[in-house]
């Protein structure tokens, strides 16, 4: 596989999927050692589905590998406010199409922060760009590619000699099951939208032809233009996006600049679940039979705000990593609840690592950009650790495989705990030597769980009530209750005693109905602890 050359001397094998050439290409920049990267966001006339956020987490994950790799990143996101969808719902509520938008925009804002998507540079609003937007318009007109007509203007489809390069579809065909605006003004079905000619009521801005809004697909060539230049390195979208709005949006931003438009287009799968009327087939939760799609025209949109009071914003984001960004992704509360259980693993690994060496793993440093790791010793364990890192930086080269990079986190930990009991790590005054190593083991799970936006911040606690700290006394009363008879029995030397077998089979029980009750006892060399689940 040919490599380049990457800010920082180091090669790089990374290879990204192109919609347009359906193939993995070796990336190169438009300008070297920076990448400018757009993202069709959401059109803010209601709260946040989980759907909402898939493409964020996924782009937001691309940026961190990419910064890592030693790019300056670029990363824009836009803001719909200006569309059919919110003109409607804010008559429904009775308040303006500002008001709504504000609203649903603060509330995706706020989703988007609890899930770690930190690198966005640019989120720009519609409202903002009219004349930019207007200026495009008008150059398309100029050059041949768009008419005026009664007040709305049309891009000319026939007047793009390669239009429908992205879908690679004849544009007849393209139009057959789309969903096209029906008007006869247009010189041809689908001819689309760049100017609308305002209706009574509805939000309107001055123009040449006319008071009016912008056509959808106009909004976002403005936008990436206007922030990141003629030639974009990357946009990102969701599958359902590439006709017809970003084969729309290449036809018209070409027409205009006469340049590329994007080097790369990269199209993430949508979020599914199975239907409600339908059952999981042979009680498989990843069985592809009955999957829809999750939007809010099917009505079985799952609310961001409401999720997040079943699950933590960690678990969605692993559940959004766990595939590949071009496959679907499967979301069921089971699903769920085992990622849950696996990231617990690595909670408990964290807590573990804090009473080996007293640091607290959230405030280990560890390198934020990509640099050669090596063994340097004949220590097994390190060779293990170089190996899983390598493997991990494999899967993310490869078109930036977030779920092999996934698996290569867990293979990681289990290497970690199979060193600390190896090394008996826990005991009292382990070895020197051997606690360095490990310590250097853990940092690479630092730094590989920084790339794909985990583990940066410790789990969620929550405050303890009245009834909590209860709960917390007894557990303490029953652990030291326990240990007095543990320790009771190994006074007695002889296994054959009654009494001895007595107290040891008290102990059993302990542990027994708590895990009845779903708490799990820990002992460990400095104690024993105790968690639910």
């Amino acid at each position: 596989m040919p490599t380049s050359v990457v800010p920082g001397g180091i090669k790089s094998r990374l290879r990204v999927y192109n919609t347009l050439s359906r193939d993995r290409e070796e990336f190169r920049t438009v300008e070297p050692g920076k990448v400018s990267m757009y993202l069709c966001g959401p059109t803010v006339y209601k709260p946040s589905h989980v759907g909402h956020m898939v493409g964020p987490v996924i782009f937001d994950t691309v940026k961190r590998y990419l910064s890592y790799l030693g790019y300056q990143v670029t990363f824009v996101v836009n803001i719909t406010d200006v569309d059919d969808k919110l003109i409607r719902e804010a008559a429904l509520e009775k308040t303006t199409v500002a008001d709504l938008a504000d609203r649903v925009t603060a509330d995706y804002q706020a989703n988007l922060r609890r899930l770690g998507v930190t690198g966005i540079d640019h989120m720009p609003r519609v409202s903002q760009f009219m004349p930019e937007i207007v200026e495009i318009i008008q150059g398309l007109i100029d050059k041949g590619f768009a008419y005026p007509a009664g007040g709305d203007v049309y891009f000319d489809i026939s007047k793009d000699e390669d239009y429908g390069k992205l879908c690679n579809r004849d544009p007849e065909k393209m139009l057959e099951g789309a969903r096209i605006e029906v008007s006869d003004r247009k010189r041809n079905p689908g001819d689309f939208a760049l100017w609308k000619a305002a209706k009574p009521g509805e939000p309107q801005w001055p123009s040449p032809w006319g008071p009016g809004r912008p056509g959808w697909h106009i909004e976002c060539t403005a936008m990436s233009t206007k922030l990141l230049g003629a030639t974009l390195d990357i946009h990102g979208g969701g599958l359902d996006l590439t006709f017809p709005h970003h084969e729309n949006e290449l036809a018209q931003a070409e027409s205009y600049t006469g340049q590329v438009f994007t080097r790369y287009w990269m199209h993430n799968g949508l979020m599914k679940r199975h239907a409600e009327s339908s059952k999981i087939k042979d009680g498989d939760p990843s069985s592809q039979a009955s999957l829809e799609t999750i939007s809010k025209s099917k009505g079985n949109e799952i609310v961001v705000t409401e999720l997040f009071k079943r699950h933590e914003p960690e678990t969605l984001r692993l559940l959004l990593l766990s595939t590949h960004y071009r496959s679907p992704i499967v979301y069921s509360e089971e699903r769920l609840a085992e990622l849950r259980r696996g990231l617990d693993g690595f909670y408990r690994f964290f807590e573990r690592y804090q009473r080996i060496t007293g640091a607290d793993f959230f405030k280990l440093e560890a390198p934020a950009r990509l640099a050669p790791f090596e063994a340097q010793t004949s220590s097994n364990f390190l060779r293990e650790v170089e190996g899983l890192r390598a493997e991990f930086l494999e899967a993310m080269d490869d078109d930036f495989n977030t779920g092999g990079a996934v698996g290569s986190l867990y293979e990681l930990l289990n290497a970690l705990n199979r060193e600390a009991d190896a090394r008996q790590l826990e005991a009292p005054n382990p070895p020197a030597e051997a606690v360095a190593e490990f310590r250097r083991g853990v940092v690479v799970l630092r730094e590989l769980g920084q790339v794909l936006g985990l583990f940066l911040e410790p789990p969620a606690q929550q405050k303890l009530g009245g009834d909590d700290r209860i709960v917390a006394g007894l557990m303490e009363l029953l652990i030291e209750l326990r240990n007095n008879l543990r320790a009771e029995a190994k006074k007695i030397t002889d296994k054959a005693d009654p009494v001895r077998k007595a107290l040891f089979d008290q102990t059993d029980l302990i542990r027994k109905r708590l895990g009845e009750l779903g708490v799990t006892l820990e002992d460990r060399p400095g104690g024993t602890g105790w968690r639910v689940g």
